[in-house]
């Protein structure tokens, strides 16, 4: 079977990849409706369906099939099939973060400026001590860490990886529950893209320093600062200036889509090369967009196809690499149990306590600390760089994994109970939106 999947021809790819892309919508969607039923969004079942396709569970159901449907990789190397996956994946990715900046209230954060950088600053510094403190506790653990990495680089990135937000995902959680535009959303967004933006910025730190290459990280943070300048600064204004010539009716109406493709694949070709990560570019390019028809335009032919098509690829490619069946001693779950407890310490107690600190009302306090709490996706982006890297072993990889999974799925229903249902009930939020 490896051997056909070696000599496919580009016809065969494209044949296997419509395959592949079925068996994605339909189990992504089937899932979805199934824990909906649960009080869950769409884009948790999207989670898990891509966890399901991978070795953990279809893998190990049907482990010749999944190989086949999935060849992850081919003599050491990413199969064509995976590549191509891959792409679309990033696009689907790329597209809708795109669309949740145009939907982003600046004004609105304008206003909360002080409690969004107070929050953001709490679900970084928090999980930094308490990733620091688990570090050192396991820092000689050959399960955890790789031999070539020190204290510094072990602390730095457990840091990282419990500070991080599953940014995507919150704000596709805000989009369901009807909270674009709100004060909530806003705020949960912005902390959410400032804590983000951080650990990526720590990550690279990290990989310069287990590689001995600094211009890794003075490319990531001196590029994503070029980058947020020249978006504000000049395509912003430049893009203010052509919105009466290509609004939907001005007399180059024809030319709005794609000259925002390609500012798009721009944005996110820089930002993905200096290694802040191509959702930051979409996100803060979106951001630049003049609200109005314009936004509205461009909304609704990018968001229908973007969400039910391309994004759920997202998802299930990230899935795929993911392992949870190592996780198989009682230390090791001991080691899970504290990592767990430590993350919804460090993230969800801490954010909510910043936001009231700033004197949010203690139900939104306790609705921004569970969205920030969830880990998601994002999280499993940066592991599995992180193990590509040999920076952690496989079994920390799948040991932080199950705190994303676990964090996520808590954000919901811990949102929903201290301030969803009430809010829909007094007209403060809409209710649920269908993916």
């Amino acid at each position: 079977m490896s051997a056909n999947l070696a000599a496919m021809t580009n016809p065969q790819i494209a044949i296997h990849f419509f395959l592949q892309l079925t068996v994605i919508l339909v189990v992504c969607r089937a899932v979805g409706l199934a824990v909906r039923r649960l009080g869950q969004p769409q884009v948790v079942g999207e989670m898990i369906a891509g966890v399901c396709l991978g070795p953990s569970l279809f893998g190990v159901l049907a482990p010749g099939v999944q190989a086949w449907l999935f060849p992850v990789n081919l003599a050491g190397a990413a199969h064509p099939l995976m590549t191509v996956l891959y792409c679309i994946a990033q696009l689907g990715l790329v597209l809708y973060m795109f669309c949740i900046g145009m939907e982003f209230d600046v004004g609105l954060l304008r206003r909360r400026f002080r409690s969004a950088i107070s929050v953001s600053l709490a679900g970084i510094l928090a999980p930094f001590a308490i990733g620091g403190l688990l570090a050192y506790l396991y820092r000689d653990s050959e399960a955890l860490f790789t031999s070539q990495t020190t204290f510094g680089d072990q602390a730095l990135f457990l840091g990282a990886a419990m500070s991080i937000t599953a940014f995507p995902m919150l704000a596709r959680i805000i989009y369901e529950r009807g909270l674009t535009g709100t004060s909530i959303g806003t705020l949960a967004l912005a902390a959410g893209a400032i804590d983000d933006a951080v650990a990526w910025c720590i990550l690279a730190l990290v990989l310069a320093r287990v590689s001995g290459d600094s211009m890794i990280a003075t490319m990531a943070i001196g590029g994503g600062v070029v980058y947020g300048i020249v978006v504000l600064a000049v395509v912003r204004p430049g893009l203010a200036w052509l919105a009466p010539r290509v609004a939907p009716d001005g007399p180059n109406a024809n030319l709005l889509l794609p000259l925002m493709m390609v500012l798009l694949m721009l944005a996110s070709w820089f930002t993905d090369y200096v290694g802040i990560y191509a959702v930051f570019g979409a996100f803060m390019l979106g951001i630049a967009v003049p609200r109005g028809a314009i936004v509205e335009s461009l909304r609704i032919r990018i968001e229908p196809l973007t969400t039910c098509l391309l994004l759920p690829a997202f998802f299930v490619y990230s899935g795929l690499n993911t392992q949870l069946t190592s996780i198989n001693t009682g230390g090791l779950w001991t080691v899970t149990i504290l990592i767990l407890i430590g993350a919804i310490a460090a993230k969800g107690v801490a954010c909510f306590a910043a936001a009231k600190l700033h004197r949010e009302p203690t139900r939104e306090a306790l609705a921004i600390g569970a969205l920030m709490n969830a880990r998601g996706l994002m999280e499993l982006i940066l592991l599995n760089i992180g193990l590509e890297r040999g920076v952690i072993t496989p079994t920390l990889f799948s040991i932080l994994v199950l705190m994303a999974i676990v964090t996520t799925l808590m954000a919901t229903p811990i949102f929903e109970l201290v301030y969803g249902r009430t809010a829909r009930k007094d007209g403060t939020i809409g209710a649920s939106r269908a993916a």
